[in-house]
């Protein structure tokens, strides 16, 4: 049956109540079970005579247990939960129907024992297919296909023995009860949260129904009251089905969780009360044995209950009065607190936030004033008072913001010593119509962030116990909140610089893919103009001399001399291009070899200081362009008469290097200082992690500075040559 049922669907659809008129099709089955349900709830009681209560409350159970699986169908006709439902329902109908024959014949005993026992096999079933129906896992279906099988084993050995089949009905409940609770606290764990609602549901109405039938046995126990306890205990049961077809509603199924929090308290409440009245019951060793006295203790333990139930909201109605009357408009010293903390949740601006403190703290506690500072390393300034004071500013000095910030809620004296710049406009020692102040330093990890400063009048109440309390939580929280502004304040500093960093890094890639585009484009020019034309001579050439081969030698000597002449001049034109690419003293002999070659084709004197050693390829390629731009500037603008020096000195953990001219000069905070020279200067040691300064004024020459951080060891550490 369970593997039957397990196959009804596996569609998701049908969760709402918006489901197509083709897929109610899937309801039918559980419409039929249902409506059997009923005809055989109603036939059993129409065999019976004489009803009694407890009959005529398992029908009506039995009823709502076929009806409800009908609307969970309707509602839900992917799941198998309504058939479920509906089964228990009539299982149970035809177990009643066949126990109330009169004369009950040999077909009717083995059917009633049949529909006990199946009775309770599928409410397992159901328990551990909550909250759709489906048994999910293989150990579910297991478990679910173990129970129909101990059910039909039970009903074929209980024959017609309707002792035995109450027995074996008991103990398979009992088992079944154990697991299902297990697996249904299983389920509940790794359920999402519209499965959870439904199962919550569940929950509900067992517990509800387990608290009804407490209740009644625990008054038919102490007060022989009511009249028939069974039946409204299995009254109670209705809304075991009523809660699944609740949960199955789309719109009602996810609003269990404030119903299920209170359905609790008030249980354990009633539950509470009503084993205490037991114990008392018990501890007197008799029950009440007239009706006056039953109808007493029952009096007694309904006040009890409703009051347990009622003291929550009767205290906190109270509560509310009793500080209105105590505090008059004002509120509770302990409400700045709440609020404080409730508005620091929100996207409330700090300065708005601390003077909607100040102005809380001014009314709660009855102050004459109320401020709040706030201050770096520098000063503190008072950031909201009330009333107004305008702009102050106290400068305190290290050694006093080191005690200031470890100090408690102080007062007059105190403040006397270490602040007295808080009481201009206030007396010291109190007396008629001076200020009694308090001072709560506001403070995060020993530092000193802040103050707050409140004030009565001399002839007001004094400060006690409670008011220094709330200001010190007071001052903690502010400190926090201050400390969370300074991370913030500090965080977006760093996101900012980040930005800016990233801009000019984009910018600078642009540069640079620019610069090799330029540099390829005029080393092209450099070969087709330079190189190329001069071998287009040489091969012109040497077919002329291919063609005086047979001339004397006047004629051919000159000729082989230009040829000469032309590859030699074609030749340097090559070196020249190769030392203007990457020269090859660099990487063969160093730094300094490679300045003092640089230096040697300057067009004005340049001296060389650079004994240093061998470093990474790329630190060395950048220190030698730069200081080759920055001859190359110093030979165009720096004058005749300049002359250069480049210093170029090195340790472990940088490199550093100084171009200076005693030249021209020129204004280096305008245009010039972002020419396309410093720019690729900045950006071939911005590419490794260096940095370019450059210091220029009219007629005081120039200085172009350049320092490089080894954020890798030197490869080669042996001194340069020559």
């Amino acid at each position: 049956m369970s593997a039957a049922l397990e196959r009804i669907t596996t569609d998701p659809a049908g969760t709402s109540s918006a489901v197509p008129v083709a897929r109610r099709v899937r309801a039918v089955p559980a419409i039929v079970v249902g409506a059997g349900g009923v005809t055989a709830a109603v036939l059993g009681i129409a065999a019976i005579d004489d009803v009694s209560a407890l009959q005529a409350t398992t029908a009506v159970a039995l009823i709502a247990w076929a009806l409800a699986g009908t609307v969970i169908a309707w509602l839900r006709p992917a799941e198998p939960l309504g058939l479920l439902v509906a089964l228990v329902g009539a299982t149970g109908a035809l177990a009643r129907l066949a126990d109330a024959q009169i004369d009950p014949s040999a077909t009717w005993e083995p059917i009633r024992a049949f529909a006990v026992l199946a009775a309770v096999a599928v409410m397992f079933h159901l328990v551990l297919g909550l909250p759709d129906g489906r048994l999910r896992t293989r150990l579910r279906l297991l478990l679910a296909g173990a129970g129909y099988v101990s059910a039909a084993a039970i009903a074929a050995w209980a024959g017609d023995d309707v002792s035995a089949i109450r027995q074996g009905a008991f103990g398979l409940a009992v088992v079944a009860a154990v697991v299902a609770a297990a697996g249904f606290a299983d389920r509940c764990r790794r359920a999402n949260a519209a499965d959870r609602a439904r199962l919550q549901w569940f929950g509900w109405g067992v517990v509800v129904a387990g608290v009804v039938a407490v209740a009644v046995w625990v008054l038919d126990t102490l007060v022989e009251w009511p009249n028939h306890p069974a039946a409204i205990a299995v009254a109670g049961t209705v809304l075991v089905p009523l809660s699944l077809g609740l949960g199955a509603t789309p719109r009602l199924a996810v609003r269990i969780d404030r119903l299920l929090v209170e359905t609790i308290v008030a249980g354990g409440i009633i539950v509470l009360v009503g084993a205490a009245y037991l114990l008392v019951v018990i501890g007197l060793g008799t029950a009440p044995d007239t009706a006056e006295e039953r109808a007493l203790l029952g009096l007694s333990m309904i006040a009890a209950a409703l009051a347990a139930v009622c003291v929550g909201p009767v205290r906190a109605r109270l509560d509310e009065t009793a500080r209105r009357r105590v505090y008059g408009e004002r509120r509770s010293p302990e409400e700045a607190l709440e609020t404080f903390g409730s508005r620091m949740s929100r996207a409330v601006p700090m300065d708005e936030l601390l003077l909607q403190l100040a102005e809380s703290l001014k009314k709660s506690m009855q102050l004459s004033a109320a401020q709040v500072w706030t201050g770096g390393e520098e000063a503190l300034e008072l950031a909201a008072s009330v009333p107004d004071r305008g702009v102050r500013r106290i400068v305190p000095t290290v050694e006093e913001r080191a005690v200031i910030a470890r100090a408690r809620v102080s007062g007059n004296a105190w403040v006397q010593v270490w602040l007295p710049a808080l009481l201009d406009g206030r007396e010291g020692s109190p007396g008629p119509g001076d200020r009694v102040v308090r001072v709560a330093p506001v403070a995060h990890s020993g530092d000193l962030l802040g103050l707050l400063v409140v004030e009565r009048t001399a002839d007001g109440a004094p400060f006690t116990e409670d008011d220094e309390r709330v200001l010190t939580e007071l001052a903690r929280q502010v400190g926090l909140a201050l400390h969370n502004v300074q991370l913030d304040s500090a965080l977006q500093a760093s996101l900012d610089e980040l930005r800016l960093q990233a801009e000019e890094l984009r910018a600078s890639r642009a540069r640079i893919v620019a610069t090799a585009d330029q540099a390829r484009r005029q080393i092209e020019r450099d070969l087709h103009d330079g190189a190329q034309q001069h071998l287009v001579a040489l091969a012109v050439k040497l077919g002329l001399a291919k063609q005086l081969l047979e001339s004397p030698p006047s004629v051919l000597g000159p000729l082989f001399d230009e040829l000469r002449g032309d590859a030699q001049a074609t030749l340097t034109q090559l070196r020249e291009l190769a030392h203007g690419i990457y020269p090859p003293l660099l990487m063969d002999r160093g730094l300094p070899e490679a300045l003092r070659a640089a230096a040697n084709r300057s067009v004005l004197p340049v001296d060389v200081d650079a004994a240093v050693g061998r470093f990474p390829a790329e630190v060395e390629a950048a220190v030698y362009f730069c200081c080759l731009e920055a001859m190359q500037n110093a030979g165009k603008h720096a004058g005749a008469g300049a002359r250069v020096k480049i210093t170029v000195t090195g340790g472990d953990r940088e490199l550093c290097f100084e171009v200076e001219d005693d030249g021209a000069g020129f204004d280096a905070s305008g245009a010039q200082r972002k020419g396309h020279g410093f720019v690729n200067m900045a950006d071939r040691l911005g590419a490794i992690g260096g940095s370019l300064t450059v210091d220029s004024a009219p007629e005081q020459g120039t200085r172009i500075g350049g320092v490089i951080p080894l954020a890798v060891h030197i490869v080669n550490d042996r001194p340069s040559e020559g």
